[in-house]
């Protein structure tokens, strides 16, 4: 089964050790950005999984590319040209001092794409599943164009469609958001929403925005997903992960998944954070790894969410993990075990 992915790939740059960018000397280089991460991770669990975007023919455009090609993605549907790679600078944080980004991507090869670049029944050929972010529409006015021209193709030719919301409150805002959402989400088959993303994205108040103590809102969570369903029936599965962040390097996390109107919850991870960022991107794939293959509900949501809490224990953005590693996570505890 052909999985494509679409988004932008951006080159992330992060102060070595605990530093700040205000004082470091050197950077750190990696390659990431939300779509991508699901597919590197889709490959890794032995997907056919493809990635569309658009890349500079320069170095950093090819060192991308590299990437991709290097775990398993397919990416020759991808455009190629325009002026630059998207950065972003990623700042670890510590103690109470949080984790921030600072995004450098106006401008970018993808961002300065127009919409007719995008020949849909080309790149959708084959496609079976198409899985986009919240992200790709706020990058430019064209690429939500072309996004809703992907989705039209989509329910043309019975191809899936997942979304995960992924709010970027330094891209738009919710009233943009919002706008965008209520035109896209009648052809989503799949949502994932976390966090602010049901108040932002939608509309829809699941979330008191205090992130020390989300668990406990798990009936509101609950409520909103029932809602998502009833102002988009067309989306027949939603996904959730709900966690207590108590410091940088220590929180809780948990996931539900409501399908066929029952709820799936998993058990609580406590999680020793080496790096908080893409594990929502992990989460996608494992869920869309699960409804892929037709495991149980139950199955599914533990093992997206145990793929999501692997990805905390690794730097960069992608969750270079196998299947066997997250069910073996999905084993609360055994994954600490030395292996040999």
């Amino acid at each position: 089964m052909k999985i494509l992915t679409f988004g932008e790939m951006m080159l992330r740059l992060k102060p070595v050790a605990f530093e700040r960018i205000l004082q470091t000397n050197s950077f750190e280089a990696a390659y990431g950005g939300a779509e991508a991460n699901v597919a590197v991770s889709l490959a890794q669990l032995g997907h056919d999984s493809a990635y569309l975007s658009k890349f500079p023919e320069n170095a950093l455009g090819e060192a991308a590319v590299s990437t991709l090609r290097k775990f398993g993605v397919d990416i020759s549907r991808s455009l190629r040209g325009g002026p630059r790679l998207g950065l972003y600078f990623f700042e670890k944080g510590n103690g109470a001092r949080g984790t921030g980004v600072v995004y450098d991507r106006a401008g970018s090869s993808i961002a300065e794409a127009e919409s007719d670049e995008f020949d849909w029944a080309v790149l959708l050929k084959d496609v079976e599943v198409f899985y986009f972010s919240g992200i790709t529409p706020a990058i430019s006015k064209a690429l939500e164009t072309a996004l809703k021209s992907a989705l039209d193709y989509c329910k043309a030719n019975d191809i899936k469609v997942v979304c995960d919301l992924n709010y970027r409150g330094k891209m738009w805002k919710p009233e943009q958001a919002q706008i965008v959402m209520h035109e896209l989400m009648p052809f989503v088959d799949v949502c994932i929403a976390n966090d602010e993303d049901f108040e932002a994205m939608l509309g829809i108040k699941a979330f008191d925005g205090d992130l020390s103590h989300g668990i406990e809102q798990i009936d509101d969570f609950r409520e909103g997903m029932k809602e998502v369903t009833r102002r988009y029936p067309n989306c027949k599965v939603v996904a959730s992960v709900l966690r207590n962040i108590n410091s940088v390097e220590q929180s809780d996390w948990m996931a539900i998944l409501y399908q066929d109107e029952q709820f799936y919850d998993t058990p609580i991870h406590n999680v020793n954070v080496m790096e908080g960022v893409a594990a929502g991107d992990a989460f996608g794939a494992g869920l869309l790894h699960g409804l892929v293959n037709k495991f149980e509900a139950q199955e599914t949501i533990e093992f997206a969410i145990a793929a999501s809490v692997l990805k905390l224990s690794i730097s960069g953005d992608l969750n270079l993990v196998t299947e066997s590693e997250i069910r073996n996570a999905m084993q609360k505890g055994s994954n600490a075990r030395l292996s040999r």
